[in-house]
C-alpha cells in the first residue's frame, strides 16, 4: 500500500483535468518535462475545480518507468509522471520502488 503523509497541502485551481498523483504547477497545470512542480495532486478534479496538492511531506505519485528506492526524481513527458532524474529539476525522492510505467510510488516532495 502506498502511503501519503502531507505536511503542507495547498489548493490550486486546475487549469486542466488533473488525476491523483500527477505532478502539478502552482498555476494548476500538469508539470512539464524536466520542469518545476508545486507538488502532487491528492484527488483528481475537473478543469476549473480546486485541487488539493501535497507540497511538502510524502505523496502518492505515478512512475513513468522502473524507479529504485532512494532515486532522485524529475517530471517526464506531459502526463505529470516521474522518472529517475538525469538533467531536469529534482522534484522528489523515491521512498518505494516502481517496476514499470503507471506504477504508484510514495515520494518525498522536494521544494523546488
Amino acid at each position: 500500500m502506498i502511503a501519503n503523509t502531507p505536511i503542507l497541502t495547498l489548493g490550486v485551481t486546475a487549469a486542466a483535468t488533473l488525476a491523483e498523483g500527477q505532478a502539478v504547477t502552482a498555476g494548476g497545470a500538469i508539470a512539464t518535462a524536466a520542469g518545476r512542480c508545486l507538488g502532487f495532486v491528492q484527488t483528481g478534479v475537473a478543469s476549473g475545480a480546486r485541487a488539493s496538492v501535497t507540497a511538502l511531506g510524502t505523496a502518492k505519485a505515478i512512475a513513468s518507468a522502473a524507479i529504485s528506492v532512494g532515486a532522485k526524481l524529475e517530471v517526464v513527458g506531459s502526463a505529470g509522471k516521474l522518472v529517475t532524474a538525469t538533467s531536469g529539476v529534482v522534484v522528489a525522492h523515491a521512498l518505494t520502488a516502481a517496476g514499470a510505467d503507471g506504477d504508484w510510488i510514495e515520494v518525498l516532495v522536494v521544494p523546488n
